[in-house]
């Protein structure tokens, strides 16, 4: 039986289950790497296998958080078309969806039993003579638990969902009986699967949903997908990802925003224009960490608007303000999209923080000089400087405002990994939310803040995992170097190449969440680089950058849904609230792309690690 069956009395005890156990394993990932850095550094030993034991920590919270992520409704999907559908239309067309993600997680389950059953075999250990095997094994049930929580959801009633089942298992048995795949069921496959996409299907499975189709059609074992995931969820950077959005998450939760706007509104406010400044400084640095830009509109909307009101902003201008105003965050560290195109692109997390440090700074201060335009001429106090506020204001948050200082004083110092920074940043954010400011409760908030930020994490790791197997069946097939050809005869210059990828990047931006289109889209963005002799840190800043302006783009750019659900207004009226804001980001996004010094200065200056 299911867990979405059973009463919700029954039903509460395995959730809070499945809360602690990825908290305790968000836990433990973060203590590794810190107990490791700090035995090295006194005692100059460590701790046996620690690399090992975190890279593989990130393959349960994988599997975990993305199980918790299934049962909450959170997995991320490759659209946003639904949201424009009605009501009664959303749950026919998601069964659909859920049905065929669900068998989709049969095949991948199955592909892992295989892939355990040679690694069990093979005899190696994990450490202190644990059996990789047996962390492995979590992959294939996994699988199974998130395909069942699918299926749960698309059917109602044992009947209907055991006929599901079966025919899962039938379609399990074709795939070992049947070497090689005709054409003609690999088309109808693929249409299907699309059509899954565009109705809300979760991306891992649609990504996965082809991999295994193509993989089928080549007579390659459906092992090799899970040898693959395997791999990309044990890379030895990864674990940076879940560390640094557990301390960006960790600050959000607590009263860290409130003390951050009190500061740059005691430096700023008195400023005519300040309240534009505020709102961007405070939205930018949010965004930073929570990587999210418009989980800062949701989160600060209600603190910045009246703030943008009260020193005479027009409600549109402020209102378009407070939509945009988080954009650049996403480019400065230890943002996650930033960390998660270093770590699919395979290049430098240390460069890519220093080579987005311009770039943010131009788009924040392109947003301020707008926001400054919208105030009123006769609303600004003129105030006098009040240093005693501007004292109390910085005392207070003075342990956010150093937040950053952590991982850039552990990577530029060379002490410690990408990894191990991250782990420091996680630690240090802890300790000023539960034990120095007491923001958030050990026992209440902890937890429930760590689950959400591993359902995050799951959610984006398993996207990670199965989509290398689709990269790698499409560099086998030389479809990159396709691709290289044509826009190489195509376009024949830097420039054009350049602007073609701006328009590309933004329509795609348009469409896609910013971490699918990372891992769909940068495998192949990069080796385009390489031809026309793009550097690659400059490539992903205009990536990362042209990415996030879509954002503020119809149909289905996510913060003008956000800012719409926020402030009750009609999407209309919030397009028309952002649209020069846009005009204006968008020039400084052509800046970045033309200025490469903008985004190679910094790197350049420091030796890359």
């Amino acid at each position: 039986m299911d867990v979405s069956e059973v009463s919700p009395r029954t039903a509460q005890p395995w959730r809070r289950l499945e809360d602690w156990l990825l908290t305790l394993v968000l836990a433990a990932m973060c203590l590794v790497p810190d107990v490791e850095l700090i035995l090295r550094a006194t005692l100059r030993a460590g701790i046996f296998g620690a690399a090992s034991i975190v890279q593989h920590l990130g393959l349960v919270v994988s599997m975990l958080g993305a199980a918790v992520a299934t049962r909450e409704r959170r997995l991320l999907t490759i659209t946003a078309v639904t949201l424009l559908l009605p009501e009664s239309a959303r749950a026919r067309v998601s069964a659909f969806a859920d049905a065929l993600a669900a068998a989709v997680c049969v095949l991948l389950a199955t592909g892992g039993v295989a892939f355990v059953a040679a690694e069990r075999s093979s005899g190696t250990t994990l450490a202190y003579g644990v059996p990789t095997w047996c962390v492995q094994l979590l992959m294939p049930a996994g699988f199974l638990v998130i395909g069942w929580r699918l299926l749960s959801r698309a059917v109602a009633g044992i009947w209907t969902r055991t006929l599901a089942v079966i025919l899962a298992l039938l379609l399990v048995w074709l795939t070992t009986h049947f070497a090689v795949l005709p054409q003609a069921p690999l088309t109808l496959g693929c249409v299907a699967l699309a059509l899954g996409a565009l109705l809300g299907m979760p991306l891992f499975a649609v990504l996965a949903g082809i991999s295994a189709l193509l993989f089928w059609h080549a007579g390659l074992p459906l092992a090799a997908l899970a040898v693959d995931h395997y791999r990309m969820v044990v890379n030895p950077t990864l674990p940076a990802i879940p560390l640094f959005t557990l301390a960006g998450y960790l600050l959000a939760e607590s009263r860290a925003p409130q003390r951050l706007i009190e500061v740059f509104d005691a430096l700023f406010g008195r400023l005519r224009g300040g309240a534009a400044i505020v709102t961007v400084l405070s939205c930018v640095f949010f965004t930073s960490f929570t990587g999210a830009s418009g989980a800062t509109v949701l989160a600060l909307g209600g603190l910045v608007m009246p703030l943008l009101l009260a020193n005479g902003y027009a409600p549109r201008p402020a209102l378009g303000l407070v939509t945009a105003a988080g954009l650049p965050g996403t480019l400065l560290m230890p943002a996650l999209p930033l960390i998660l195109y270093a770590v699919v692109a395979g290049v430098s997390i240390q460069q890519m923080f220093l080579g987005g440090l311009l770039p943010a700074l131009l788009l924040a201060g392109i947003a301020i000089a707008w926001g400054m335009r919208g105030e009123s001429k006769g609303s600004a106090t003129r105030a006098p400087l009040d240093v005693g506020r501007i004292r109390r204001s910085v005392a207070a948050a003075k342990w956010e405002l150093s937040v950053p200082l952590v991982p850039f004083g552990a990577l530029a110092s060379g002490i410690a990994t990408p990894v191990e920074s991250a782990a420091l940043t996680a630690l240090y954010v802890f300790f000023i939310t539960t034990v120095v400011h007491r923001d958030l409760d050990l026992r209440r908030d902890v937890p429930r803040v760590m689950s959400e930020c591993g359902l995050i994490i799951g959610g984006i790791l398993i996207v990670m995992g199965v989509a290398l197997g689709l990269t790698d069946y499409l560099v086998d097939a030389q479809v990159p170097d396709a691709v290289v050809a044509w826009v190489n005869a195509t376009v024949g210059s830097r420039v054009g190449f350049l602007l073609a990828l701006n328009v590309f990047l933004l329509a795609a931006g348009c469409l896609i969440e910013i971490y699918p289109a990372i891992m769909v889209l940068a495998p192949i963005v990069t080796q385009l680089g390489q031809v026309f002799g793009v550097e690659p840190v400059q490539l992903g800043i205009i990536f990362l950058a042209n990415m996030e302006l879509g954002y503020l783009t119809p149909l289905v750019g996510l913060n003008l849904f956000f800012a719409a659900y926020r402030f009750n207004k009609p999407l209309a009226e919030i397009f028309r609230a952002v649209l020069p804001l846009f005009v204006a980001l968008a020039i400084g996004v052509l800046i970045i792309t033309y200025v490469p010094w903008l985004s190679l200065w910094l790197p350049g200056l420091v030796p890359n690690r």
